[in-house]
This record gives C-alpha cells, structure tokens and sequence, in this order.
C-alpha cells in the first residue's frame, strides 16, 4: 500500500538484528500468500476468490492481515487488474479474463510486526507492451533495494528507482509513467511510517540510511500518463488515461553486508 507525505528525519528508523528478524517472519507469511494468489489467480476466478487465499495462508501462519480494516479498508489483498494502479477492493463481480494483467498488494502482521510487499502478473501470456511494464516496474525495484545501503540518503533511493525506470525505458524502447504521488515508506510495528520514499527524484536529499533502517520500495509505473484518479470506492487508483498499470514491492532493510529483503518466503 503506498500513502503520500509524512515529514523527515535525520535516520530513517533502524531496528535491532532480532527485529529484522521478526519483520522477516511476517515478511515470509506474505510472500506465502502472494505465492498461493498467484498460484489460484486463474481464468474466471474472482478478485475476492484470491482475497480469500490470501488471508487464509496468513491465518493459518497465525498472522493478521495488515490491510483489513486499515482506515476501512474492507480486504486482505489490494487486487489491481490493467489500469488499477493501486489499493483495488476486491469483488465476487471482478472475474479475471486473459490477457489481464494483475497487481496483488498484501500486508500481514506477526508478533506486532508488519511486512509488506507486491507483485505483478499476467493471466495467461501477456502482450509484449504489458511484459515490458511489469520487467521495468521490477528492474525499477531491484535498482532501489541496491542503493538502500549504509550513508546513503532516503532520495539515493528515489533516484536509483528512477534510474532503473529510465534504463528499462531504453531497453524497451518505450516510455513508462512514473505514477505521481505515490511511493514507499517506513514500516515496522506500524504499516506505514515516517519518510515517505518516492520513486523518483534527485539523490543526496533526507534522512540518511544506517544499518537497520527499514523502508517498503514500492515503485508503481504505466504505459502512458504519470497521472491518476480515484474511483466511487474512494480506494481504488486508476490511471486518468485508462493505460495499464504495474506495481512492485518489497521491504527492505539496510544492513552492513547489504540489502536484506524482509519479505522473501
């Protein structure tokens, strides 16, 4: 789930080796999930189908979904096919058809301590242009996770995510939107915390990164406009121009040997 805002600090929070440690524990559950959503996410099942997978393996885990009921949120998954960007509600209507290209974004929380984490996927063989948006918004995130090192700065971060859009639009040879407003952010015994991460930006600005520190990467792009609207649900992102849209996320934490990726299963 990606907010906008929140101010700065002069170090984004750290935690302790056995923090990270327990964050990794719920960061574990909610790849499990996401694994078995993409495991059932076939033609003709129901975005609320997939909701219902989700939260049973992070149940059965003995978490808590961390998006359910978060400011009334009414899912455990955010489910976001083609030009959802982000924080769609899943329904028992929505049924997935081929060629969709879907967004699951889940949270789950153990021992008070919340991992959180997204990914993207087609339904069946994907078009070119759709393949190309979910290998550029991933490649985006793996540039991000690489500069989450110690003495680095929160818009090192931002500008890598950037630089990694850029390169991919290169490779590509097409652009992608940077979806404006939306970004990563702290997280730990709360979802989302202090500082907001953008996913673009110029480097050497914000709190500084030490081992420890903790933040959700989330870049989220498209294949046209950076722009976006929310629908009637007042949840649901979409792009203003009806392009498709990708999201990918992990949590990450800086450590002396490198970037740890907390939510791994």
């Amino acid at each position: 789930m990606g907010i906008p805002g929140l101010r700065g600090r002069k170090v984004v929070p750290q935690r302790t080796a056995g923090e990270l440690d327990a964050m990794a524990a719920a960061g574990a559950l909610v790849a499990r999930a996401l694994a078995a959503v993409r495991e059932a996410a076939a033609l003709g099942v129901s975005t609320l189908e997939l909701d219902e997978v989700a939260e049973s393996v992070i149940r059965d885990g003995a978490g808590v979904p961390s998006f359910l009921g978060y400011h009334g949120f009414p899912a455990t998954i955010c489910a976001s096919v083609n030009d959802r960007v982000v924080h769609g509600i899943p329904t028992a209507r929505e049924r997935l058809a081929a060629g969709d290209l879907v967004s699951i974004d889940c949270g789950a929380i153990v021992d008070g301590w919340h991992g959180d984490s997204a990914i993207t996927f087609g339904v069946g063989p994907l078009g070119e242009a759709d393949a190309a948006l979910s290998a550029a918004t991933r490649e985006s995130l793996e540039a991000g996770i690489a500069a989450m090192l110690p003495g680095n700065r929160l818009t090192d971060v931002s500008h890598a995510i950037e630089r990694g859009t850029r390169a991919a639009a290169d490779r590509f040879g097409r652009a992608f939107g940077i979806v404006a407003g939306y970004g990563g952010h702290g997280i730990g015994r709360e979802m989302h915390m202090d500082p907001f991460l953008a996913n673009e930006g110029a480097p050497g600005r914000g709190p500084r990164l030490a081992a420890g520190s903790v933040l959700a990467i989330e870049p989220m792009l498209t294949l046209g406009t950076t722009k976006t609207r929310i629908l009637a649900d007042d949840w649901t992102v979409v792009t203003a121009d009806g392009s498709r849209a990708a999201h990918w996320e992990h949590t990450v934490a800086v450590t002396d040997d490198g970037p740890r990726i907390l939510t791994l299963a």
